[in-house]
């Protein structure tokens, strides 16, 4: 069995942002090699998560100076991301693609995958279960993004988290509003805490207050009528009259916050916007928000995707790629997902993919598979689009 690891950095840089993540490690290499499977690496596919060729050639991998060189002979290739045109045109028909596929907002890549005859595996697409969390990329790769949003808003924050006590005076500490509770949220709140800021937060299902509170943070208690969450543990979608009456128990909190996070995305959907110009402009000069969701179209009004902008003398953080600003840990946490999801599903001699529709976690992140889409909500999605 032959899996293909790609350079991503060097396509992605054609598209405007480089890719800093890489879809294994030596030490992942090294686990593939020790079951029998054939690694391929592309030349410096490790490099900017900081991971040599030499590296991967000691963990037994082969490197190769150009995908081009093997793609047409392997079996799985695993990215980060979706694979370009030219690579899913010289792929073999069967080939196991497996990354970060965004299949919501990419139809045409994903009609390609399917038109090509080729078995597509979108990790985002991963149930929330507990058999399937140790392949949960989404999940890994958002709570590196909790902490990453927080370690920028402090770098661009005119002043100090904790509070200091010295000869000249007593700095409170700086209050942080974390809007959204979930797996980037409380890394967010946790991290916030670790630095010593007062931190309060809120999610539309109460069942994560408990959560919340027990990291140290303050639970905003807002009554909104019935909410919840999807059986995958989203929040689910709120009313246009839910969503006025929080946008109008959250002024306060803004307000009176040095920094705030927003984590709120809506799964297959647009972002909800939760901070409006009105409401930034309520909030200190010099305050931060840092907007989660700015890349898939905001929570915050004026938000600028991929960029830092200044709105109402408030700074606000769009940068996007979060888990990127920490490339090392998030290949290494990705690579493992991609490892635990392949070694969950590789059995038999000749070793192979063994797949079934019949299992809970490939029947909801297998995408296309024999020639079709297979996956039903993504279906419906489309024919509603």
């Amino acid at each position: 069995m032959k899996i293909l690891i790609l350079n991503e950095a060097k396509r992605s840089s054609m598209l405007g942002h480089v890719e800093r993540r890489c879809a294994a490690t030596p030490a992942t290499v090294g686990k593939f090699s020790r079951i029998g499977i054939t690694i391929y690496v592309e030349r410096d596919a490790g490099l900017l998560s900081h991971y040599t060729d030499s590296e991967y050639e000691a963990a037994g991998a082969t490197v190769v100076a150009l995908s081009d060189e093997i793609v047409g002979e392997v079996d799985v290739l695993a990215c980060v991301n979706s694979p370009d045109e030219k690579t899913i045109s010289m792929l073999s028909a069967s080939t196991i693609v497996i990354g970060h596929l965004d299949p919501f907002f990419q139809p045409s890549m994903i009609n390609k995958l399917a038109a090509s005859n080729l078995t597509a595996l979108s990790v985002e697409m991963i149930p929330r279960s507990s058999r399937a969390q140790k392949m949960d990329a989404l999940s890994s790769q958002a709570s590196l993004a909790g902490y990453v949003m927080v370690m920028k808003a402090a770098n661009y924050l005119p002043s100090i988290l904790p509070m200091m006590m010295t000869p000249s005076g007593t700095i409170k500490p700086a209050k942080v509003f974390v809007i959204g509770a979930g797996v980037a949220g409380l890394q967010a709140i946790a991290t916030a805490k670790r630095l010593g800021a007062n931190v309060l937060a809120y999610d539309t299902r109460p069942v994560v207050a408990e959560q919340v509170e027990s990291l140290g943070g303050k639970f905003l208690k807002v009554d909104i009528g019935e909410t919840g969450q999807t059986k995958d543990g989203y929040a689910k979608e709120l009313t246009d009259e839910q969503k006025r009456t929080l946008a109008e128990a959250q002024k306060e909190a803004i307000a009176t916050s040095d920094i705030v996070i927003t984590t709120a995305q809506l799964f297959g959907r647009k972002p909800p916007v939760l901070i409006s110009k009105e409401t930034l402009s309520l909030m200190k000069p010099g305050s931060v928000v840092v907007d989660m969701a700015a890349l898939s179209g905001g929570n915050v009004e004026g938000s600028e995707p991929g960029k830092i902008a200044v709105i109402e003398q408030v700074t606000v953080i769009g940068s996007g790629n979060w888990s990127e600003e920490v490339s090392r840990a998030a290949t290494d946490m990705y690579a493992n997902n991609i490892f635990n999801l392949l070694d969950e599903f590789i059995s038999g001699e000749p070793l192979h993919f063994e797949l079934s529709f019949d299992d809970e976690i490939l029947a909801s992140s297998v995408i296309t598979h024999d020639g079709k889409i297979t996956n039903e909500t993504l279906i419906k999605a489309y024919e509603s689009a």
